[in-house]
C-alpha cells in the first residue's frame, strides 16, 4: 500500500473536542457490526450557558422553567461506565460572588464546584484521574495557582496540564481559569 492511501485510512485525533475527521471509505468500512461496543452517556448535570455549571441556573432548566439563554452546546458532567467528564467551570461567575477575585480565590471556587458536582454524580476529588486548566498569564499566576491547588486533592494527586492564555482570551472579563477534569465513579 503506497503512503498516500495509508494516510487517507488513518483518522485524525480531535483536539480539545473537535470532531474527528475520517476518510469515506474508512467510515463504510467501520459501519456498526452486530455486537460492537458504542460508549453510553448518561448526562449527570446539564449546562445551560455554555459552561455555566451554576446548579441555580441548571436545575431551573430540568424543573421545566424556560431558560433564559437560549439551549446549551455542552453538558456539564456526562457519565460514560465507570467515567464522569466534567466540562469547563469558570473561577467566577457573577451571579455567585460581586467581584472575581485574584487566582487562589478562582482556582479554589471551581475546585469546590468540581467536588460539588463529583459528589453529586456519586464520586469524589479522591477519584479524579486527569485535570485541565486553562490559566490566564501562566508566567503571574501560577505559582499562587499551586498553593491554593495542594490540599484539594489526597495522594496521589491527579495528573495535570494547563493551557496559558492572555486574559483577554477567557470568554468574559474578570475570569483568570477554567478546570475540567476526568474522574471515576464505582
Amino acid at each position: 500500500m503506497d503512503r498516500r492511501k495509508v494516510l487517507k485510512s488513518l483518522s485524525l485525533l480531535p483536539l480539545a473536542g473537535a470532531a474527528a475527521v475520517i476518510p469515506s471509505e474508512v467510515t463504510a468500512q467501520n459501519k456498526k457490526k452486530k455486537g460492537q461496543w458504542t460508549p453510553k452517556k448518561e448526562v449527570i448535570r446539564r449546562s445551560n450557558s455554555g459552561g455555566n455549571t451554576n446548579p441555580t441556573v441548571a436545575s431551573s432548566a430540568t424543573a421545566g422553567a424556560k431558560p433564559s439563554v437560549p439551549a446549551s452546546v455542552l453538558s456539564g458532567c456526562i457519565r460514560s461506565g465507570h467515567l464522569l467528564f466534567l466540562s469547563g467551570i469558570g473561577g467566577w461567575y457573577a451571579e455567585r460572588r460581586k467581584e472575581p477575585g485574584d487566582i487562589q480565590v478562582q482556582i479554589r471556587s471551581a475546585l469546590d464546584t468540581m467536588k460539588e458536582v463529583l459528589e453529586g454524580a456519586g464520586s469524589s476529588m479522591a477519584n479524579v484521574l486527569k485535570v485541565h486548566m486553562t490559566v490566564a498569564e501562566p508566567n503571574k499566576n501560577i505559582a499562587a495557582l499551586n498553593e491554593a491547588y495542594r490540599g484539594y486533592f489526597p495522594d496521589p494527586p491527579p495528573v495535570r496540564s494547563y493551557t496559558g492564555c492572555g486574559t483577554d482570551l477567557m470568554g468574559r472579563d474578570g475570569i483568570l481559569l477554567q478546570i475540567d477534569c476526568i474522574a471515576y465513579v464505582d
